[in-house]
């Protein structure tokens, strides 16, 4: 079920639906999800729906994200069940960064907000993305690092 796009422009000044080096996946939604949101596997299927349906990374209640694999960006907001277009590699706009994300730097999994990345640390060294932009109201375009 699971599908690819694999685009690439070298145009410059291309619109996000034709960046350069692109690589795009649609999964089904295993929850809620919001546009931006960085995703992984939802592990509480069973079989090869595992690999079929993504959630929204869960660290909310300072969960550790060490070792929490993403598989990319969600494009669109989706309920469960939704087809949901993932940024799996490559640039990606509007990801949720926390504030104070910073251009040039590793992005890592936030331990206190789901589905949002933040500077990587030590405690937080699964780097998801590098940022290509300061942040601004939690939003920054980013460039995802492939886990798949």
């Amino acid at each position: 079920m699971a599908t690819s796009t694999l685009i690439q422009s070298l145009v410059i000044g291309a619109d996000a639906d034709q960046s350069a080096r692109s690589k795009r996946q649609t999964f089904l939604a295993g929850g809620t999800i919001a546009a931006g949101d960085f995703v992984s596997a939802d592990t509480t299927k069973t079989g090869a729906d595992r690999a079929l349906y993504c959630i929204t990374v869960d660290t909310s209640g300072g969960a550790a994200a060490l070792g929490v694999p993403t598989i990319g960006v969600a494009m669109s907001a989706a309920s469960a069940g939704d087809q949901v277009v993932v940024v799996i590699a490559g640039y990606a706009e509007n990801a949720n960064v926390a504030t104070g994300s910073t251009s040039g730097l590793a992005l890592s999994l936030d331990t206190t907000t789901s589905g949002r990345a933040a500077i990587a640390d030590a405690a937080n060294v699964n780097i998801a993305a590098i940022a290509l932009e300061d942040a601004a109201s939690n939003k920054a375009d980013v460039w995802v690092i492939p886990s798949l």
